[in-house]
């Protein structure tokens, strides 16, 4: 696949090279990086979508689609490969489409990685390569503790659900599995629920300078969080069936001590994925961390292209201000590493 890649770069005027995303998930954010760092934009998005691009005037082309999956049309990906176009992907990729692996317009990262991201038991096998502490991945037989039920792929946070003991889990489970949500336990993954701080660390990987950066911080606002405002007796009466859909997210600033930790994680994280895809993480990847009590760190999920907890980090989080001494955010920094790649005529490098 990545030869067909490189084979489509080469009849690329490098001189036009635009950038184009679905509008949807950090679109917002990738398009005003790439105009930020000189480039034209293309953004494929839905009708009722529309008006966020307008709004916001990132994109210098909209092209209309009825569903995303519209991108896997031959028509419309000649057309993008005619204007030199370069997708930046990110979790509507995986989330609405699925077949990378049908789309012959160079991506910016790796698209075999961001396959490995939607398949949790090679998540695991991924960040357990890389010598990362993570909660226990638990049998239904074995939940003798709090444990939370994820499905596969970038739902972000939908349909997540806690259970207190194993009666508790095959109670729920039946009851999705009668309404369709799921066939058999292959369709979901049970974790060990880790009380704690939940962090999630943004790192960018750049093959043009061969360093890990760490390039912001945020949590999520799920609405699991409205639960708080519902007295414990209603809850218990009502028996609320609350789940982790992201609604948001907030900035955040570690703790300096417990970025050491992060870091080398992410550094473990990017050797091991050069060994499992060639050539590893291009751009942007996310840590899903909580911290315990102890200030203890454990990796519950990776991400292999950008998410959308970056959006707090426009136009510069501490951590990229620090780095680089300018306003710095993940959209910006991909389009910086495409142009530095153009300049050095090593764009074969970063797509795939």
């Amino acid at each position: 696949m990545r030869e067909k890649i490189l084979k489509v770069l080469r009849n690329y005027d490098l001189d036009r090279v635009k950038i184009g995303t679905l509008g949807s998930h950090s679109a917002l954010n990738i398009l005003k990086g790439a105009k930020d760092e000189g480039f034209e934009t293309v953004c494929i998005c839905r009708s009722r979508e529309r008006i966020i691009y307008e709004s916001f005037g990132v994109a210098d082309e909209i092209v209309e689609v009825e569903d995303f999956n519209d991108l896997l049309n031959e028509s419309l990906q000649e057309r993008l490969i005619k204007n030199n176009v370069i997708l930046i992907p990110h979790g509507s990729f995986n989330a609405y489409l699925g077949q990378l692996d049908k789309i012959k317009v160079p991506f910016f990262g790796n698209r075999e990685l961001m396959i490995w991201e939607t398949d949790r038991f090679k998540q695991r096998k991924w960040l357990e390569m890389a010598g990362l502490k993570m909660p226990r991945s638990l049998k239904p037989e074995e939940i003798d503790r709090i444990a939370i039920v994820k499905y596969h792929g970038a739902m972000g946070g939908r349909g997540y659900f806690l259970v207190a003991n194993r009666e508790d889990f095959y109670e729920k489970f039946e009851k999705l599995k009668g309404e369709g949500i799921v066939k058999s336990l292959s369709d979901v993954e049970i974790q060990e629920y880790i009380v704690g701080a939940n962090v999630y660390f943004s790192f960018f990987y750049s093959p043009m300078n061969e360093r890990v950066e760490l390039i912001s911080i945020d949590r999520r606002y799920e609405a699991i969080d409205g639960i708080g405002r519902v007295p414990a007796e209603i809850q218990i009466r009502s028996r609320i069936f609350p789940s982790y859909t992201v609604i948001g997210n907030f900035p955040v600033v570690l703790r300096e001590s417990l970025l050491a930790k992060a870091l080398e994680s992410a550094k473990s994280v990017v050797d091991v994925s050069k060994e499992i895809a060639y050539p590893g993480i291009v751009g942007p990847f996310c840590l899903e961390t909580v911290f315990d009590e102890n200030a203890e760190m454990y990796v519950f999920e990776i991400s292999a292209r950008i998410v959308a907890g970056t959006n707090v980090g426009i136009p510069s989080s501490p951590y990229s201000y620090i780095l680089w001494g300018e306003h710095m955010y993940m959209g910006r920094r991909i389009a910086r590493e495409i142009k530095i790649a153009i300049e050095k005529d090593a764009l074969g490098e970063i797509v795939y």
